[in-house]
């Protein structure tokens, strides 16, 4: 995929939230029965269950924490919270659900009050 069509990218999520980065594992979201895709519009309503979080690899002996956060809070033309923390999972291993992993952080339901805001997972190594 070309640099100008990522998602990632177009959303300001690379820049904003991250540096570049080569993805090297797979990352699954599953709001309900609905998977999420980067750059994927949702309503509130839909993200207020925890969601399912499958980690890829092949090696159960590789851990990986799951991070959430909101770059937009409180709005997003002014994000004095920025970076907010929704939910912190670690020690997940490689091939298995952020269930299999400690929980820092529960999940707090995303409750947007102004403006679109962007949700963002990240997966660290």
């Amino acid at each position: 995929m070309s640099r100008e069509r990522d998602s990632l990218i177009v959303g300001r999520v690379i820049g904003d939230v991250l540096d570049p980065f080569t993805r090297s594992v797979s990352l699954r979201v599953t709001y309900t029965s609905r998977c999420i895709t980067n750059g994927l519009e949702l309503k509130p309503s839909v993200v207020v269950e925890q969601p399912r979080v499958e980690v890829g690899g092949n090696d159960l002996r590789t851990f990986y924490t799951l991070v959430m956060v909101d770059p937009d809070a409180p709005s997003p033309s002014n994000p004095q919270l920025r970076e907010y923390l929704h939910w912190l999972v670690t020690d997940i291993p490689a091939t298995t659900a952020a269930t299999f992993g400690s929980e820092i952080v529960c999940y707090e339901s995303p409750r947007p009050s102004l403006g679109i805001h962007r949700f963002v997972f990240v997966l660290f190594h």
